[in-house]
């Protein structure tokens, strides 16, 4: 029973043991090993990665990350702060706006561009398009306009904000495909040195999952199995479909990672929209190994993890982490379960 309740899946964590910012160099953050077959946890770095990982073929998510924080004003002349939450298709978004608007506003930004507010949705979120010069962009051409006068979205738990040194620390060195609002930031730990260790014995392959805000939302119902997962597009390229499809092991970059192999496995379906929540009661059928951060408590994130190790198991690796001064959350260390 208490595998299913979401207050099962609660820890407590001190401010400091968030991270501000990432570890410098990359290969100096901690990793936290956590071996099922021994029931035993190591404590090292992720430079360490290359020579304690068992044979496998390694995914990584190369979604990247959209400048999608802009501020400007409403036809009031109030201020107005517009997030991005996921692209969709034909051009519109799915937004969060700080402040009152209504349906047929226009909000104006930077550069001549304006948002028009298609539609206001009950969970406070946002339809809009964008315009210059009264011409309807394009989803392209929002990403360039973004990439100028957007923000880097640090999420919530980041009380700073960005700075120049964002704009690289908070995308992976895999990141090329443009439509996250949030990074895979299992990702972030590895440099390039770090992937040439890696690729001397291992395989690497690729998915592109675009992160949405979701990402960030708690489980706000009693009962987990209740929670209604948020979908966020996702493609994977014949070869990374070819390696799910084979009897190879497979170490998965990233909770992202993790639910799109998983996702794949259960329906064959290389391109679309991924919703799927794994949990104890919802385990991987596919993945064998999980490189990941520390996550949120009562998040489907942990309970991610709970799916590979059981709940009780993760609350405990999560306080060896807290007794060690680990650093949480999206520019903290990680963890492998091998």
């Amino acid at each position: 029973m208490s595998d299913i309740l979401t207050t099962s899946y609660d820890y407590d964590l001190a401010d400091e043991l968030i991270a501000k910012y990432p570890a410098n160099p990359k290969e100096s953050a901690k990793l936290l090993v956590y071996d099922r077959q021994k029931d035993s946890i190591s404590h090292l770095l992720f430079g360490d990665l290359a020579d304690i990982l068992p044979e496998c073929e390694i995914v990584f998510n190369d979604t990247k990350v959209i400048k999608a924080r802009i501020f400007g004003q409403k036809q009031s002349g109030g201020r107005v702060e517009l997030f991005i939450n996921k692209t969709l298709p034909k051009n519109e978004f799915i937004a969060q706006i700080k402040g009152r608007v209504k349906k047929g506003d226009f909000l104006y930004f930077d550069d001549g561009i304006k948002a028009l507010i298609k539609e206001l949705f009950d969970d406070g979120s946002r339809l809009v398009e964008f315009y210059k010069n009264d011409v309807l962009l394009q989803t392209n051409e929002i990403y360039t306009l973004l990439d100028k006068i957007g923000h880097v979205p640090l999420p919530p738990y980041i009380k700073r904000e960005d700075n120049k040194n964002d704009e690289s620390d908070y995308q992976s060195i895999f990141a090329k495909n443009l439509g996250a609002v949030a990074a895979p930031t299992a990702s972030l730990h590895f440099s390039k040195d770090m992937i040439k260790n890696l690729e001397k014995n291992h395989t690497i392959h690729h998915i592109t999952l675009h992160v949405g805000a979701g990402t960030f939302k708690g489980v706000e119902v009693d009962e987990i199995l209740s929670h209604k997962m948020h979908s966020e597009f996702y493609d994977i390229p014949k070869p990374t479909q070819n390696l799910i499809l084979s009897d190879k092991k497979i170490l998965g970059i990233g909770t992202t990672t993790a639910r799109t192999v998983e996702y794949f496995a259960r329906t064959k379906i290389p391109c679309g929209e991924c919703d799927l929540f794994l949990h104890p009661q919802n385990r991987p059928i596919r993945l064998d190994y999980l490189l990941t951060n520390f996550h949120l408590p009562k998040s489907t994130l942990i309970m991610l993890v709970a799916s590979f190790i059981g709940r009780q198991k993760t609350l405990d690796i999560y306080q060896e982490a807290i007794k060690n001064n680990y650093k949480f959350y999206s520019y903290g260390d990680g963890m492998l379960i091998i």
